[in-house]
């Protein structure tokens, strides 16, 4: 498994089915891992944020996550495998602990949203051991006693894989201040997958997936919301691609 330079990260180039086989195997180890799904949102944030630049300097596990990564891949000749999502490879985990029998712990979104997407999870998937759900309060981030509440909520449930749904960088930061209280082999940081998974947030059709216009669908969804992310900020992806294509650092 190896990694490419993709304009200011590193990227693991796999496919789907071995991504799942490389987080198979980080869960046997038992070493306190966690794994990022980069996308345009992340590479653009990555310019000026320090402190999600360290977060993915210490990821054991670097998913690219979108078409447009892909494209910019292929431009910079170093072609990327496949994508592989968050909330493509979230029902794919959920697979393969029913299967092995490791335990998820699902942290994050809307009060009761967790909770619901475990339930429909567990239908799609026999034997799936849900070992507990938390929807952290709005700026627990800067709040030591619900840090340490969440810390100790999931420590004793002993989930295998935690699965973090707060947005981006929030997630990512969490999990990497914290994985080593945190006694969890593997931690992801999934944005909207718990979201998708309860059906709070109906995913973009097939069709629009493949052609890279996931990011469409939701702006028309939600376009209060999503305005100033894919219209403004995400747009800076395009002076980023020259910068790094002229190989400045």
């Amino acid at each position: 498994m190896g990694r490419i330079k993709l304009l200011n990260i590193v990227v693991d180039n796999v496919s789907m089915e071995e991504a799942l086989e490389a987080i198979d195997e980080i869960i046997l180890k038992k070493d306190k891992s966690y794994v990022v799904t980069p996308n345009v949102d992340h590479i653009v944030k990555l310019e000026y944020d320090e402190e999600f630049k360290k977060v993915y300097k210490n990821a054991d596990l670097i998913l690219a996550d979108g078409m447009p990564l892909i494209w910019i891949s292929k431009l910079m000749g170093t072609p990327l495998k496949e994508k592989v999502s968050g909330s493509d490879i979230f029902p794919k985990i959920c697979k393969m602990a029913s299967e092995k029998g490791y335990k998820i712990y699902l942290l994050g979104a809307a009060e009761g949203v967790a909770q619901k997407a475990a339930e429909n999870l567990k239908l799609k998937y026999n034997n799936l051991n849900v070992v507990g759900c938390y929807s952290p309060k709005y700026g627990f981030e800067n709040d030591e006693a619900e840090i340490n509440k969440i810390i100790k909520l999931v420590n004793k449930a002993k989930p295998d894989i935690l699965v973090v749904g707060l947005g981006a960088p929030k997630q990512e930061k969490f999990i990497f201040n914290y994985k080593d209280k945190l006694n969890v082999p593997i931690s992801l940081g999934l944005g909207a997958s718990i979201d998708f998974e309860a059906g709070n947030i109906k995913r973009a059709p097939k069709w629009m997936q493949r052609l890279g216009l996931e990011w469409l669908y939701r702006l028309i969804k939600e376009p209060k919301r999503m305005y100033k992310r894919y219209l403004i900020d995400d747009i800076k992806i395009i002076k980023l691609y020259f910068k790094y294509r002229r190989g400045v650092d």
